[in-house]
């Protein structure tokens, strides 16, 4: 993590990059908390400076009523915008007691296959029961207007690009085939062995 800019700065970029708003609400009248993966600057942004921000910034707008996170997971390497096992351990103790307990749900958009391993094998350990069993995966943006207002929140263009990328490959879903650009043909006819809906909406 470079050290080239202050606490300050590091803070402004979160909130410039608007990696974590909250905007709209669930089908259940929650407020959702939008976490966007690819955004969260890793190198640049201390786990310190992040739980700050938090505690000053997200915390105190979610109030005392219960709340959903909706983490969109699109496009996150693991070099570039993962903060690391560690960090997350660490992040997720320093959020208030009464916080935990009111997190309803995480809707989880395009979790790949590597990070439904993770989760399976560390989440329960890492994050204990409670928060494990609120994890909603969502395979496809259509997916998650089962749950959510649609008109409410606000999902970054990039993701549907994703969507479309599944629907040609739909192995990708599995870990089968990569998720690196490259060119591709016509999308599977509706006589496919694999057809465009097969993968949707499985968690």
């Amino acid at each position: 993590m470079s050290t080239a800019i202050t606490e300050l700065e590091q803070e402004e970029l979160l909130e410039k990059l608007e990696v974590f708003k909250i905007k709209g609400k669930d089908k259940h009248g929650r407020k959702i908390l939008r976490i966007i993966g690819k955004f969260f600057p890793a190198r640049l942004v201390s786990v310190d400076v992040l739980k700050k921000y938090l505690e000053r910034r997200i915390f105190p707008k979610l109030g005392k009523r219960k709340f959903s996170v909706l983490y969109i997971h699109t496009g996150v390497q693991r070099s570039e915008n993962f903060p690391g096992i560690s960090s997350l351990r660490s992040l997720y103790d320093a959020i208030p007691a009464n916080v935990k307990e009111n997190l309803e749900a995480v809707y989880f958009i395009h979790p790949g296959l590597q990070a439904r391993l993770f989760l399976a094998t560390f989440g329960r350990f890492l994050f204990k029961a409670g928060l494990y069993g609120k994890l909603r995966y969502v395979s496809r943006v259509d997916c998650l207007w089962e749950n959510v207002r649609r008109n409410n929140v606000e999902i970054p263009e990039f993701v549907y690009d994703h969507d479309e990328d599944l629907e040609y490959r739909p192995m990708m879903d599995y870990g089968l085939e990569s998720d690196h650009a490259r060119v591709y043909g016509t999308a599977p006819s509706l006589d496919s062995p694999v057809t465009t809906y097969s993968m949707r909406c499985i968690s």
